[in-house]
């Protein structure tokens, strides 16, 4: 089959379209004929090391141990093990494949049945696969990190990415008042998915606006966390699901110190693929409460312009990949 392959760290040019093995499906896996992917941040830091820890942490230290991309896939059941009970050849999937080794900006790929849900029935495998690794990271950060509540004021910072776009419709479906932050051309955006209340960044700062949040999920964080803490109102929540290495570095290392002997949190939140999640965004996917944003489709082929473009930072929404 073929796929792209990368074998050192860098920019997206590093990367080889190539023919490789295609795998055969353990007993417990699904073998998947891949329709769509898409390109997440994480793919970006796997593939330039930007972030330094990711050499420590099963990244390899001088050069990739896995040498494939690609979190998340939409797309057919072609073969399935001997012990898969939940999934028939020919059946739509989709799933984020963080946990098992990648594999998505290839032609097919082997992995184990409880990384897969069916594929919202309403949505194109392109849309599906623009959902997993952005859907759980906002979910996740709203329910587990920040245990958003109705009626509370929420603030979802960076609400024109690929998180972003789906915190402000998730938090819409666990009935707060949403606010949302973006640049001018993504105000319109934003209120079309449903935010309350929009703030263009490059004309307000809403941490000296006086305004207090119950919860702030950073989906593309700027602002010293000293900031978020001061816009949060009392008993209340920041959550930091994206941005630079200074903003990441600052919300695990001194999040939990900031915490302590107060009344507002501050962390982050890593996404945990899990498959009761993904039928949790399949349940409001297909009832129309969640709708995926998909900014550029570009083919297989064109995948290193694809990270380019997801690298300069200004997606508004999701980067898909299709295999057609």
């Amino acid at each position: 089959m073929k796929a792209f392959v990368y074998e050192t760290y860098g920019a997206p040019d590093v990367l080889k379209f190539q023919e490789i093995a295609t795998p055969t499906p353990k007993e417990d896996e699904v073998l998947i004929k891949i329709a769509a992917a898409s390109v997440n941040a994480y793919d970006w830091h796997l593939l330039t090391a930007d972030i330094f820890l990711v050499r420590f942490m099963g990244g390899g230290l001088f050069k990739p141990k896995n040498t494939l991309l690609g979190a998340d896939v939409a797309g057919r059941v072609a073969a399935i093990g001997s012990k898969v009970k939940q999934f028939q050849p020919g059946d739509a999937v989709f799933g984020d494949l963080s946990a098992h080794g990648n594999g998505g900006f290839a032609e097919y790929v082997a992995v184990p049945e409880r990384a897969l849900a069916l594929k919202p029935a309403n949505l194109s495998f392109e849309e599906a696969a623009a959902v997993p690794m952005a859907a759980l990271t906002a979910l996740q950060g709203l329910r587990d990190k920040g245990n958003i509540q109705p009626r509370q004021k929420v603030l979802i910072n960076g609400a024109s990415g690929g998180v972003g776009t789906f915190a402000v419709q998730i938090a819409k479906v666990f009935g707060a008042d949403v606010t949302a932050v973006c640049s001018t051309r993504n105000l319109d955006q934003a209120r079309a998915i449903g935010a309350d209340h929009v703030i263009d960044y490059t004309k307000e700062d809403f941490t000296q606006n006086g305004q207090r949040y119950d919860l702030i999920l950073a989906a593309n964080g700027y602002h010293p966390l000293s900031a978020y803490k001061r816009a949060l109102a009392p008993q209340g929540a920041y959550v930091m699901a994206g941005g630079s290495m200074a903003q990441i570095f600052q919300a695990v290392l001194l999040g939990p110190w900031m915490s302590r002997g107060g009344d507002k949190k501050l962390g982050n939140v890593t996404a945990v693929p899990n498959q009761r999640d993904l039928m949790v965004m399949k349940e409001w996917l297909e009832a129309g409460e969640v709708v995926p944003v998909i900014d550029r489709c570009y083919p297989l082929l064109a995948l290193p312009d694809a990270l380019r473009y997801l690298g300069e930072g200004h997606a508004r929404g999701k980067v898909v990949i299709t295999m057609e």
